[in-house]
């Protein structure tokens, strides 16, 4: 009698289980039926739900591996795209299947709208995350506000821990702000604090552990980045450093360093060593392409979509806008440029020789 009912028990937990499997194999299948006719779905099987808006060319350092030398020459004010398009096209980026947006530039800090930009994308349902890009030179004075209008992540970019070397590869002064910026960004709860670092042999391989430091006691994900190629930045396949090559340095100091396990489309491969309060990541785009998981889409401050960072291919959004577009001709467009969008980037030295923007007029 005991072994019927646990049986009939037993059945009943079987039959419950069965069900619960049964409902979320549906749910994956109509996900997957709806995934098919999505504008934002590549030929590749890639779906698209990360958009990054550079929201200014201008920027008030000069890096050099990000603007030329010489200068760029500017889009005129009145061909930049206004509020109201940023938030129109990003709504219907949304409605197509986006989550996240990040925000760049140029220095996005420097568009004058920036809190009500935040302030109205933060108000487009099904927008899980806003994020911003930035150099961090007047964060002091706008962090605050950022915040409030509903920033939710932030990355700052700092090549040098050395105020001397700063002042070479931005050409300009701002180390002290921006390492107070940083420390703001703590202060105010961001966590972790995002910190870009360009890798450059001969100006700064030997502060990689200078940044690792940084993450025993702050809360900081330093991720190093990979010297890539754009127009005008001088790029030379011999002051690029590896991803392999950075992470055997830092294994020297910190054997017990170990891989984190990474979501399916993190462009970071991510570390950490045991007892630090941060980690470190690395962005790999020249040594070990992410390209089969990307799900980043970009638009220039002018308004052009371009599907692929080391494409040269785009589309202006912001003429579709202004000639009276509707908005399924809009996601019609967006979804035939999205369609094209190629397997992979070409390799190190043909993307060295293909025209392309320089990174400021990008984006990032």
């Amino acid at each position: 009698m005991y072994c019927s009912v646990r049986a009939g028990r037993l059945n009943r937990k079987l039959l419950e289980i069965y069900k619960i499997v049964e409902c979320r194999l549906h749910v994956k299948v109509q996900k997957n039926e709806l995934l098919k006719d999505s504008p934002l779905l590549d030929n590749f099987g890639r779906q698209h739900s990360y958009l990054r808006i550079s929201l200014t060319e201008r920027c008030n350092l000069r890096c050099g591996y990000c603007m030329p030398e010489e200068g760029v020459q500017l889009t005129p004010s009145e061909d930049l795209m206004s509020t109201d398009e940023i938030v129109k096209i990003a709504r219907l980026f949304v409605e197509q299947g986006v989550r996240k947006i990040r925000l760049t530039g140029g220095e996005p800090t420097l568009r004058k709208d920036l809190v009500d930009i935040i302030a109205k994308l933060k108000c487009i349902e099904g927008l899980e995350n806003i994020a911003l890009t930035t150099n961090g030179v007047v964060l002091t004075k706008k962090l605050a506000y950022l915040q409030r209008a509903g920033l939710d992540n932030l990355n700052i970019s700092l090549d040098t821990l050395n105020k001397n070397k700063f002042e070479t590869i931005t050409r300009r002064k701002g180390w002290e702000r921006v390492m107070m910026g940083i420390d703001l960004a703590l202060q105010l709860g961001y966590s972790p604090v995002k910190i870009n670092c360009v890798v450059i042999k001969g100006f700064n391989e030997n502060e990689v552990c200078d940044f690792v430091k940084l993450t025993k006691d702050k809360k900081l994900d330093v991720r190093f980045i990979e010297y890539m190629p754009f127009t005008g930045n001088k790029w030379e396949m011999g002051k690029m450093i590896s991803y392999n090559d950075i992470i055997a340095n830092i294994k020297l100091k910190w054997p017990e360093i170990y891989p984190l396990e990474n979501g399916p489309n993190d462009t970071s491969k991510a570390w950490k060593i045991p007892g630090h309060l941060g980690q470190i990541g690395f962005i790999t785009s020249m040594s070990e392409h992410f390209c089969g998981s990307c799900n980043r889409l970009r638009i220039t401050a002018d308004g052009n979509l371009k599907v692929c960072l080391f494409g040269n291919t785009e589309i202006s959004l912001r003429d579709a806008l202004r000639a009276g577009c509707s908005d399924d001709d809009l996601v019609t467009l967006i979804s035939a440029a999205v369609k094209r969008k190629k397997k992979q980037h070409a390799g190190m030295l043909n993307l060295l020789n293909m025209e392309n923007r320089p990174m400021i007029l990008i984006g990032g």
